[in-house]
């Protein structure tokens, strides 16, 4: 099935901000000298996949029960919520990230916030095991991003095989200049945490990009 040039921006749009965690954690780890593998950023990458195919086809069902256009009216909004969240997190992230440090939070978002805690045994590379569990929380953008597009009933294969290819060209890209650019500030945000605005950015353009094509119906 082809998809027209509105789609496929939306298809982009989705990968890249499903991505962006994904970067940061690359650039975090490039910093502090942490190596990442071919095959454990395969296997992240694959994560991403399988997060991302699985809320499509959550949203693609749920879009099958729900009235004419009340499906993409509820996807535009799923996708602003998520699009001022990830802003509003992004925003309070020093404050995070000195409490998840204080209480030795463990909790899953802990490994997107201080990435170096995914090397659990210390050894400066992430083994497969340590990229599963990194996999799965760099992978949450992916699964709610999965549900909006979903929702508007685009491609699963599409949509779910971009952001498995930009989860690793996003970790990999974020490594190596993480090598290079460890203390680059954009304002107040370092590069990660400029990235992730980015992110949020995104999904606020495309929720407008829905709710005018509901309004135009």
């Amino acid at each position: 099935m082809g998809l027209d040039i509105t789609q496929w921006l939306l298809v982009f749009g989705f990968a890249v901000s499903s991505s962006i965690d994904n970067f940061g954690v690359g650039v975090s780890y490039g910093v502090t000298k942490i190596m990442i593998g071919f095959k454990a950023n395969l296997l992240i990458a694959i994560i991403a996949f399988l997060f991302s195919i699985t809320g499509i086809y959550f949203g693609g069902y749920i879009s099958k029960i729900m009235p004419g256009t009340l499906s993409t009216l509820v996807a535009a909004l799923f996708v602003l919520i998520i699009g001022v969240r990830i802003i509003l997190i992004t925003l309070t992230a020093k404050r995070r990230t000195k409490a998840s440090k204080s209480s030795k939070n463990k909790g899953i978002r802990s490994y997107v916030d201080q990435p170096e805690q995914a090397d659990i045994d210390s050894s400066g590379e992430i083994s497969i095991t340590e990229a599963l569990v990194l996999g799965v929380a760099v992978s949450m953008n992916a699964l709610t991003n999965g549900l909006g597009a979903g929702l508007m009933k685009l491609s699963p294969m599409y949509v779910s095989t971009a952001a498995g290819l930009f989860s690793f060209i996003a970790i990999w890209s974020g490594v190596k200049l993480g090598e290079r650019v460890a203390h680059i500030r954009i304002g107040r945000f370092n590069l990660g945490q400029f990235s992730t605005m980015i992110s949020g950015a995104i999904l606020l353009l495309i929720a407008a990009h829905m709710l005018v094509t509901v309004v135009n119906i």
